[in-house]
């Protein structure tokens, strides 16, 4: 399964158990500007896509009302997944990091190679912290905001001094 949506989903559902509707809200409080839904009606097609699989399951007895609301829980097979997934973000986010060097590395003979990195140095200084202000009925709000903005400033901080390297690399020629 390669959808970042279904994944988003996925863990909503493990978080808490819930109906369409209101993961659809969640989805839009939850992940915000990170990524967005196309509509309410695709987390019908992303619940469809993870029962499919056996990653959530309807909970029983949930369609009595006049108007039914199904409401879906996660199942073993969907945590287990999910953690699978989460530890493959490792390799993806080194690949993506690779696949940038190597690019950047094409630029190693021309003069305006710094110029690249001054604006890929402003981007990431430009980049504002990733905090939340998320419900505290849905996560505990402090905990969670401060790990996004730690993430965030180790990450930037990291990536800085990388950028001073390359600087130091291709203005000494050492590549």
């Amino acid at each position: 399964m390669k959808s970042p949506i279904n994944w988003a989903l996925l863990a909503l559902v493990i978080e808490r158990p819930s109906y369409a509707y209101e993961l659809a809200q969640r989805f839009a409080r939850t992940y915000r500007e990170v990524l967005s839904l196309s509509s309410t009606s695709h987390v019908y097609t992303a619940l469809d896509a993870l029962s499919s699989r056996s990653l959530v399951e309807e909970i029983a007895g949930t369609r009595e009302a006049r108007q039914p609301k199904p409401r879906y829980r996660a199942t073993a097979e969907g945590l287990k997944q999910y953690e699978t997934w989460l530890i493959q973000q490792v390799h993806e986010e080194r690949r993506r990091q690779r696949l940038l060097v190597l690019q950047l590395a094409a630029l190693k003979r021309r003069p305006d190679a710094a110029r690249i990195l001054d604006r890929y140095d402003q981007a990431w200084r430009a980049e504002p912290s990733q905090a939340t202000d998320a419900d505290d009925e849905e996560r505990d709000a402090d905990c969670l905001a401060g790990l996004l903005r730690e993430e965030s400033r180790l990450t930037t901080e990291a990536k800085l001094s990388w950028v001073s390297h390359a600087r130091r690399a291709l203005g000494g020629r050492e590549c």
